[in-house]
């Protein structure tokens, strides 16, 4: 079953699955800086534009491109900031 999701007033927006390999979603968010919370380990792909993302207890940005990933633990929030729109790949452990 698919699920769409909606955050921030429209700027970001994804459609979820669930199969035999778990959740996912594909998504796409605008330019801008967003904070999300987690419920699971998340482990993000971007595939399209540039993501730099502030994880807890780091003090800088890091900046993730097309086919990189990044893994977000479970239970924390974290920030992002898109200076473009970007495309991502969400599988949630």
């Amino acid at each position: 079953m698919l699920k769409v999701n909606e955050y921030f007033d429209g700027s970001v927006k994804s459609i979820a699955v669930e199969n035999e390999e778990g959740v996912a979603t594909i998504g796409v968010m605008e330019a801008g800086e967003y904070e999300f919370g987690t419920s699971t380990v998340e482990i993000m792909t971007i595939t399209g534009g540039i993501l730099d993302v502030m994880l807890p207890r780091e003090n800088q940005w890091t900046r993730y491109s097309k086919g990189e990933i990044f893994e977000v633990e479970k239970d924390i929030r974290f920030k992002v900031k898109a200076s473009a729109p970007v495309a991502y790949h969400c599988q949630y452990k």
